[in-house]
């Protein structure tokens, strides 16, 4: 069976995201070493971070486009979810460690200096030039998709930009007024903000491990369709669950017991086809039922 589009496009923002992560460690660590700035670090170890979960992400996605099989009916998507849940305890963790540090300097009598101010700039620059590009790309596919791996990983390079742009700020504010502490007021916000991000994605990952139902938005679209759709008389049992990127629903349609099973069978896949097209990452099971009232008639 042939990749989906969703899948390739998936797999196009992680191939480029392990990309950016790589080349953006070895320019923020280039700058760290000529500046030896704390918001410079703490943007360097987001992004080595980026680069570690950029690789597993893809290495998640791949694995999640495979197609369903025997043991595995469903298909592969909930990697998705693990893969995610994974990135926000690590994200978290290292929030946890640059607002330590951020602290630790702050709190210092004597202000740690900064050097090469000029390097760390223009990296800072190229970082956000390059971060920006890649989160419009992911925000597309995570759109199209729905894939919470692509939306978690935006997250991650979203993060990186305040700090970069926070960065330079601080390098600024030492090289022209000699204000250090900005450097340790940029990581402690910097941490701040991956930590809110990690708790977000925990969340969601955890919701779609625990068999979430879909979103209302989503939910109430399908109730319209189903109810306002020819020869469908009435619903029933509308369930459904949440894996990866993929909703998977379940749906007992109510119809007139004396239609004949092609007609029946064409409505059914005629409702189906509309959810799929209105929610692409829908995976729906319709069932037929004779409605209650052509029973008691």
């Amino acid at each position: 069976m042939s990749t989906s589009l969703p899948s390739r496009l998936n797999l196009s923002a992680g191939l480029a995201s392990a990309t950016v992560a790589l080349v953006l460690v070895g320019l923020k660590l280039w700058a760290l070493a000529g500046t030896g700035a704390l918001s410079v670090a703490a943007s360097a170890a987001d992004s080595a971070l980026d680069l570690m979960m950029s690789l597993g992400a893809l290495a998640a996605m791949a694995y999640a486009a495979r197609p369903a099989d025997e043991d595995h009916a469903f298909g592969h998507s909930s990697a998705e979810d693990l893969a995610a849940l994974g990135q926000s305890v690590i994200v978290g963790a290292s929030a946890v460690a640059i607002g330590a540090t951020a602290l630790t300097r702050l709190l210092s009598p004597a202000p740690t200096a900064l050097t090469h101010e000029v390097r760390g700039v223009v990296v800072m620059v190229v970082s956000i030039l390059l971060t920006g590009t890649l989160v419009w790309w992911q925000g597309r596919v995570a759109r199209r998709t729905g894939s919470k791996v692509v939306a978690a990983d935006r997250l991650h390079y979203l993060g990186d930009l305040l700090p970069a742009m926070g960065a330079i700020v601080s390098l600024v504010a030492a090289r022209a007024f000699g204000l250090m502490q900005v450097d340790a007021l940029v990581g402690l916000g910097a941490a701040a903000m991956l930590a809110m991000g990690a708790l977000r994605i925990f969340r969601g990952a955890w919701d779609a491990l625990m068999d979430r139902s879909a979103p209302p938005e989503v939910l109430e679209g399908i109730r319209t369709l189903a109810e306002n759709w020819p020869g469908v008389l009435g619903f029933h049992d509308l369930k459904t669950r949440t894996a990866g990127s993929r909703i998977f629903v379940n749906l007992h349609l109510e119809m007139d017991g004396d239609l004949p099973l092609r007609t029946a069978h064409e409505i059914g896949a005629g409702l189906k086809r509309t959810i799929v097209l209105a929610y692409p990452q829908c995976d729906v099971i319709i069932h037929k039922d004779v409605a209650a009232r052509r029973l008691s008639g």
